[in-house]
């Protein structure tokens, strides 16, 4: 028993030793887990005039936090945001302005990159050109049955106006005409219809094991397209990146969902004319009435407002919300930001 304690006591000794030889501080593999703690923040790297400094880029960019904006003045504790009616929606849904249609999911870029890549390989359709950067796969041509000329796709994968969400495009081509220049608009609309259809319905069916592509991920922006922010002048406004059309039209949407009332609007100013409803008691949301104590408790109920629309360019404009010039009481800050901060959560 005596031999046996003493083999033991030397096979532990021996064994912190050799740790301490491989792991320790002064070992060969020493713990570096807390190094980044002593880590100093250096100037970025100087590249000289005329070459490229697109590989020093950073790789993970921490995006600002906009979500919410700081009240001027003396703090005051702010009423609750009424929860976002488009929290529970499905993974894929098909949206349709115009002769346009497009996909809007809800991951983001970097996981359905990978789903659309793996829709592909399953159907059997050949991949020209891949450009992870853009969002953009082409395929080759396509004999389609029934069809009298061969096909080709295009599809283009866009962060969505929501965080964490993915836009999928699809435009198709013929084989008439230039085939070395895509077409702004798909020359069968049918055809570019029923792809969209069946890669919104693979999505759908697998968005639970998706991958993600870091690539992709980090060329398509993880913000969204859609902020709240302050002007100079102190009033807050929704800035989305959308063009003025879709704007419009996912704007009325957006003010619905929010339980807003339009009573009346005007296209040509870009104005809608809204009252705001408060809770809804028929839907889930209606628990959130008694924080207030109820809707008799909350101001904002029954109110008139104006929410402007306002192009800033081809690809963005400015929301805005406000009392009418008639209204006998102004717009506490605080509720304006909650109002455009429910509104924000219901654009898509």
């Amino acid at each position: 028993m005596i031999m046996t304690r003493s083999v033991l006591a030397v096979a532990l000794l021996s064994t912190a030793s050799a740790c301490s030889y491989l792991f320790g501080d002064e070992g060969m593999f020493p713990d570096e887990t807390e190094n980044y703690k002593k880590a100093r923040e250096l100037p970025p790297v100087k590249v000289p005039e005329g070459k490229d400094a697109s590989a020093l880029q950073e790789i993970y960019v921490i995006p600002p936090v906009r979500e919410d904006l700081v009240l001027a003045g003396e703090f005051e504790v702010p009423r609750p945001t009424p929860l976002v009616a488009g929290a529970g929606q499905d993974v894929v849904r098909i949206q349709s302005l115009g002769d346009e249609n497009w996909a809007v999911v809800a991951i983001a870029p970097g996981q359905l990159w990978p789903q659309l890549r793996s829709f592909l390989a399953a159907a059997g359709v050949g991949v020209g050109r891949v450009d992870a950067q853009l969002g953009i796969i082409d395929s080759n041509w396509l004999e389609l049955e029934g069809q009298p000329m061969a096909s080709r796709f295009r599809f283009r994968v866009e962060q969505g106006v929501q965080r964490g969400s993915s836009e999928l495009h699809v435009l198709q081509m013929d084989q008439a005409g230039d085939v070395n220049t895509w077409p702004e608009q798909s020359d069968n609309l049918e055809q570019e219809a029923e792809m969209l259809r069946a890669v919104a319905q693979f999505i759908a069916n697998s968005s639970d094991s998706a991958p993600v592509s870091m690539i992709a991920d980090r060329a398509m922006s993880a913000e969204g397209k859609i902020t709240l922010e302050e002007s100079t002048q102190g009033y807050a406004y929704i800035r989305l990146g959308l063009p003025f059309t879709r704007a419009w039209a996912s704007l009325a949407k957006a003010l619905e969902d929010s339980l807003f009332e339009i009573t009346d609007r005007d296209r040509s100013t870009g104005v809608y004319y809204v009252r705001f409803l408060g809770s809804d008691e028929d839907s889930e949301r209606g628990w959130f009435s008694s924080l207030f104590g109820g809707d008799d408790d909350n101001p904002l109920v029954g109110r008139r407002f104006l929410v402007t629309v306002a192009a800033e360019d081809e690809r963005a404009v400015t929301i805005r919300l406000a009392p009418p010039a008639d209204a006998e009481q102004p717009l506490a800050k605080r509720d304006e930001q909650s109002l455009l901060a429910l509104i924000k959560g219901n654009i898509n």
